[in-house]
């Protein structure tokens, strides 16, 4: 039976050690992708704090006398007193100083190196077949569990906790992958678990609200009317979403894409340490009247373990520490493969 795990996890192995370790070096990197795309682009974000922020309707008005007859999509607040504030218009990203309303920089034209390393994640950056990018990514994802789950049968025989430096070649490379593997299992088997949930989301999300009979949450029917007075400011959109999800704070506000839509904006509450947020707000544009409103805390149970799932993927769960152990732990995915890989290559039936 030893000999026959054994041969399945060699196997697996060298099938999907190149995927493996592409998750582990790009998982090690987005678990500090705002803080990398801070200090990368400092230039764009940096400003030096002036008292009191402009609005956004001030704000507004001042890059549309730069960008004349270019429509305002999306306003994302300013994170921190430091940090630009940016604004999206006619498909270019500006960074904006929220005191004086100075454009600091335009973001690329298209995906830079940290957005190429995101999407090389979830769907190996094959953006022409998306789909089977993602479903290659997850099946890798099932891969990987199966490593670790045979893995550590084979370990359990010998416990090996140390490396034996004085034996031969291959002995000291099966002891830095048994090591490694055993000191990243945890957080590598909840990586792996979370993003197999991720990965294969819509059959597992579907599957969670059937076995629990509930269903998440839907907006009202509701027919977006304009009126002569135009639609509300962009001001008066984050003061409603503030007062729908109380105790959330508002950082993204999404005009409508097309006519009839709604205004969408993005809120986090304090614990909410992804960057994304997980609360929203859908707002008629022009009555203000509240179409939808979802915030973290009160969403159906199977979203909020959704949500929770992703913060645990992500190490943003605990913030700064939990991001720290998770990138180490897809780090050492690539110490790993290569032990896994010089222990075959060096046994005795190769030489």
């Amino acid at each position: 039976m030893r000999n026959v795990i054994r041969t399945l996890h060699l196997s697996v192995a060298l099938v999907a050690a190149i995927f493996v370790v592409i998750l582990g070096v790009t998982g090690s990197i987005m678990a500090f992708e705002p803080e990398l795309d801070h200090v990368l682009h400092r230039s764009l974000w940096h400003v030096d704090p002036q008292g009191q922020p402009l609005s956004l309707e001030q704000l507004a008005a001042k890059i549309q006398t730069a960008y004349p007859g270019e429509a305002i999509s999306q306003f994302y607040v300013s994170g921190a007193p430091d940090l630009a504030a940016r604004i999206v218009l006619g498909g270019k990203l500006l960074y904006v100083n929220p005191y004086t309303g100075a454009v600091t920089g335009q973001g690329a034209a298209g995906p830079d190196l940290l957005a190429q390393i995101h999407q090389l994640h979830l769907r190996l950056n094959w953006m022409s077949k998306p789909a089977l990018g993602k479903s290659i990514v997850s099946w890798a994802d099932i891969a990987m569990l199966f490593l670790l789950a045979t893995g550590l049968y084979l370990w359990w025989p010998l416990k090996r906790f140390t490396i034996t430096w004085h034996l031969s070649t291959r002995r000291r490379w099966l002891d830095v992958h048994a090591v490694t593997g055993i000191t990243v299992f945890t957080f590598l088997l909840l990586a792996g678990l979370t993003g197999a949930l991720i990965g294969f989301d819509n059959l597992t999300q579907n599957w969670l609200y059937a076995i629990t009979s509930s269903q998440p949450s839907r907006p009202t029917p509701h027919t977006v009317t304009p009126t002569a007075a135009g639609m509300i400011s962009p001001d008066r959109a984050m003061a409603i979403a503030r007062d729908a999800i109380p105790g959330a704070t508002p950082f993204m506000l999404a005009l409508p894409a097309k006519p009839g839509g709604t205004m969408s904006i993005r809120s986090h509450f304090p614990e909410d340490l992804t960057p994304g947020g997980r609360s929203r707000v859908e707002i008629d544009p022009y009555s203000g009247k509240i179409v939808f409103a979802e915030g973290s805390r009160s969403a159906p149970g199977v979203t909020r373990a959704v949500i929770l799932n992703r913060a645990i993927h992500t190490g943003d769960v605990l913030g700064m520490p939990s991001k720290i152990v998770m990138s180490l732990a897809s780090a050492l995915t690539v110490v790993m493969a290569i032990s896994g890989l010089l222990t075959w290559w060096n046994r005795p039936s190769a030489r």
